[in-house]
């Protein structure tokens, strides 16, 4: 049978460009033994507020570990959780359906004892993963043996996991060997994220680069009609 793969670094409560890729493969691979990355994706992301969108961060520790790995990378401040669901309460209180989610992602914010950037991204990536009904098996680079070189690495990845089918993000365009895939019998394509319709946003002018949690809070049960992949 066909197995389509995907291999992304985790990013906190990402936008519903990432959701669709993990939606359209069978496994999605956490890359978590890349590099992190300040001013990334990695431990931010956007939402919309009366003031204009504004950056959420999760503060981590930097200093002297530049070369670090995402896995390794661990929180530096014990109430950054709190400070995010009240940032979250303020801006999102008045969308139509935040009250019917607001329990859970109280607990998911407030019941948050995890100390690893890794499994904060991951508890979150696995509770919307599953209020959208998407059932991806979702596993770690660490899962598996990693081999060096970019492409190199990619490949080998899919080829542990049995994908016959790998589905990459764009941008990686720049740097994967398109040829080392179809050497090795692997169908290589990349996600599309233009062409996505506009919903009902508070706070306009709408803006489709925000969290997932924006479209959840706002369409909440037909959230999916506003995505790619269902």
């Amino acid at each position: 049978m066909s197995k389509k793969v995907a291999i992304v670094q985790s990013n906190y409560i990402p936008w519903k460009g990432y959701f669709d890729i993990i939606n359209l493969v069978d496994e999605f691979i956490l890359f978590d033994d890349m590099q992190y990355t300040r001013r990334d994706w990695r431990n931010r992301n956007r939402i919309k507020t009366a003031k204009g969108s504004r950056w959420i961060t999760i503060p981590v520790e930097v200093k002297g570990k530049y070369l670090q790995k995402i896995k390794d990378t661990v929180v530096s401040n014990a109430v950054w959780n709190h400070n995010h669901w009240d940032s979250i309460v303020n801006s999102y209180s008045r969308a139509r359906y935040f009250g019917k989610h607001k329990e859970m992602f109280k607990e998911l914010y407030l019941g948050c004892t995890k100390k690893y950037l890794s499994r904060i991204n991951h508890r979150f990536l696995v509770a919307i993963c599953k209020l959208l009904g998407i059932a991806t098996k979702i596993t770690w680079s660490m899962d598996y043996r990693l081999a060096e070189g970019k492409t190199e690495r990619l490949v080998d990845l899919c080829k542990q996991a049995g994908a016959d089918e790998y589905i990459s993000g764009p941008s990686a365009k720049d740097y994967i060997d398109e040829d080392m895939f179809e050497k090795e019998g692997i169908r290589l394509s990349y996600m599309d994220y233009s062409g996505y319709p506009e919903y009902e946003q508070l706070y306009p002018p709408f803006e489709h680069a925000v969290s997932i949690i924006d479209l959840i809070f706002n369409e909440g049960p037909e959230a999916p009609q506003f995505m790619k992949s269902f």
